[in-house]
């Protein structure tokens, strides 16, 4: 089975409706799922991903611990770290989905998706600059 393949089998058996690889090792997840290349399970960096659930899908801890599970079985990942996206912060969702999109159920939901997220990261923008400007 291709990595696309396990990925959308994961996907139907949670209820996901995109994912997201970001941080260092988004290009390589990509790649990986793309079939352009390998995914270096010694890595010792973790994998950053982000899941948008189906609307009306809520993962309790258990869910969420087989999602993780299945996740790292796809890539052969020593550890992923999971954002869900219903749940994140604004601009955590905004570096999610700025990053490398690796599965898609709907393309048209998914966008208006990230255009959501850019508006909600927009309105916020002017504070969290204030806010790194105190910190400095």
């Amino acid at each position: 089975m291709t990595p696309a393949h396990a990925l959308r089998a994961v996907a139907g058996q949670f209820g996901i409706e995109a994912l997201y690889g970001f941080g260092g090792r988004a290009a390589e997840a990509w790649s990986f799922v793309e079939g352009r290349g390998a995914f270096d399970a010694a890595h010792p960096s973790d994998l950053d991903l982000a899941a948008l659930p189906a609307i009306g899908r809520k993962w309790d801890a258990t869910d969420r611990v087989a999602l993780v599970d299945a996740l790292e079985r796809v890539f052969a990942a020593r550890r992923v770290d999971l954002v869900v996206l219903s749940e994140a912060p604004a601009l955590l969702a905004l570096a999610a989905v700025s990053g490398e999109l690796l599965y898609v159920r709907d393309r048209h939901q998914e966008a208006e998706y990230q255009l959501y997220v850019l508006r909600r990261a927009g309105d916020l923008a002017p504070f969290e600059r204030e806010r790194r400007e105190h910190l400095l």
